[in-house]
């Protein structure tokens, strides 16, 4: 299969080395010249970790998205959740109103938003959309040109939605994990990174500003009372989720299926032991500053889309509210307004029937 990857992140390049190591053909999209650049200057994307020590040279890198995407089966989309609706709108002046788009990954309400942006830019529908849970990938570039693979998802939840058929089924096939579930409702409220970022953001905010970000968030940074916040918020999580007729598992069980949390973590529901006992993630370092992804994405794009789920199920959501209104104190930014919020998704004014019905008809 011919794939366009956008974005030359981490996870687009793991997805380079993964996916040519599985025989497809494959194009590489990025914006940023920075980014970009290394990887053309050296020829290809260079790959270490689970996936062995490798090198790929994709057919075509480049910053010119018509080109990218030309001839494409699928575009898959491995960027952050902040540039969806940048992209959506890049893509339609593209003319990219046929190839199929996959969200690697939503996150919370990430093919909602794309296909309002694409509409909106288009002035007509938008393509076929369908958006994976959370990456498929654990992966961070050490160097510009390298990207070290240090777990792969073995269990990706797979939202369509209507229409999004040809989206599912190229998911489907570059990731055979993946598991094809009712709604993006499902998909979007199995956000792992919300549950498990947002509290440690805050709660560790004072650590991270004096450090640089020099302790493992995942180890060091999950104290008991972090723990306690995340348990709280995942309790919000799951009764949204009930709220639309999907019956989750809690986080620990989720991290379990997808292969953060070890087979051999026989109670899944000790937080602390189950997630610092993960090896994929014992490595990863906290942000370095207020302005990593950790704040920036997963609370305008994470815990907005998901206060907008809740008020449109009629569930209260008071931890996810505090970490929000902290969040945006502690980073001087409005991410109540500038976010994923329930406009940027089309979901404004619906209540839990209507919603239901724009994800299922």
């Amino acid at each position: 299969m011919r794939v366009a990857i956008l974005g030359a992140g981490a996870g687009g390049a793991a997805a380079v080395g993964d996916l040519m190591l599985a025989g497809h053909e494959v194009t590489l999209w990025n914006r940023s010249e920075a980014t970009l650049a290394p990887f053309i200057a050296r020829g290809g994307v260079e790959y270490d970790g689970i996936l062995g020590e490798g090198f790929a040279r994709p057919a075509l890198m480049t910053r010119e998205i018509a080109g990218a995407v030309r001839g494409a089966a699928v575009a898959l989309v491995c960027l952050p959740t902040i540039s969806h609706a940048a992209l959506a709108h890049a893509l339609a002046e593209a003319g990219a109103h046929s190839i199929p788009v996959v969200l690697n990954p939503g996150h919370t309400g990430g093919a909602l938003e794309f296909r309002e942006a694409y509409r909106t830019a288009s002035g007509g529908s938008a393509p076929p959309i369908a958006e994976f849970n959370t990456l498929a990938y654990i992966a961070r570039k050490y160097e510009p040109a390298r990207v070290t693979v240090s777990g792969k998802g073995r269990f990706l939840r797979l939202g369509a939605l209507p229409g999004g058929a040809a989206a599912a089924a190229a998911a489907r096939e570059l990731y055979p994990a993946s598991r094809v579930v009712p709604d993006v409702l499902n998909s979007s409220l199995a956000n792992l990174n919300m549950v498990l970022h947002a509290p440690g953001a805050v709660l560790g905010a004072a650590w991270v500003e004096a450090t640089g970000g020099d302790f493992t968030f995942y180890v060091q940074g999950m104290t008991p009372g972090v723990t306690r916040v995340v348990k709280a918020l995942d309790a919000e999580r799951l009764a949204v989720a009930r709220a639309f007729g999907h019956d989750l598992p809690h986080l620990g069980a989720e991290m379990q299926l997808y292969g953060t949390v070890e087979p051999s973590a026989t109670d899944t529901t000790d937080l602390a032991a189950a997630i610092s006992g993960g090896t994929a993630n014992a490595r990863i370092r906290a942000p370095d500053s207020l302005e990593h992804r950790y704040y920036l994405e997963d609370f305008g794009h994470g815990l907005v889309p998901f206060l907008a789920l809740a008020a449109a199920a009629g569930v209260p959501a008071p931890t996810a509210q505090a970490l929000l209104e902290l969040g945006a104190t502690l980073t001087g930014k409005d991410f109540r307004t500038r976010g994923r919020t329930a406009r940027a998704m089309g979901i404004e004014g619906l209540d839990r029937a209507g919603l239901l019905r724009l994800v299922r008809q």
